[in-house]
């Protein structure tokens, strides 16, 4: 089956994202996921640029990009190209965020390095004491 016209179930979907099936018609309830399509018997099936947008979702929400904030992008991105600019503005802020977070746990890091370091050595000393 060619993988850009494979319909997915809700389920399938739930899978191989690690969302439920739940959470998944939720973020279609308040707009997160455009409505989705459904089959005769009203289940929904989900295509592969359904899978990229929700794959996207998920990686801004790991940025820490709030749920409003991700309406709001999702909202413009149906919204078509006009709305690219106030997009790119978003990703910007986003970036700037998550940049400034990482310096943070980067220095973090720096202090978790230094007590190993600290530590070892007084073990090493004391470990030459008993020897």
């Amino acid at each position: 089956m060619d993988k850009q016209n494979e319909k997915l179930t809700i389920q399938q979907v739930a899978k191989v994202t690690g969302l439920t099936p739940h959470t998944l018609r939720y973020y279609e309830r308040i707009g997160l996921i455009h409505p989705i399509q459904r089959e005769e018997n009203t289940r929904r099936h989900y295509t592969a640029d359904d899978l990229g947008w929700i794959d996207f979702l998920l990686k801004l929400r790991a940025t820490g990009m709030s749920i409003k904030d991700m309406q709001r992008y999702a909202e413009l991105q149906r919204q078509g190209d006009e709305t690219l600019p106030e997009r790119v503005e978003m990703l910007k802020s986003l970036r700037d965020k998550v940049e400034a977070h990482i310096e943070e746990m980067n220095e973090h890091l720096k202090l978790v390095y230094y007590k190993i370091d600290y530590y070892s050595k007084i073990v090493e000393e004391q470990m030459l004491e008993k020897a």
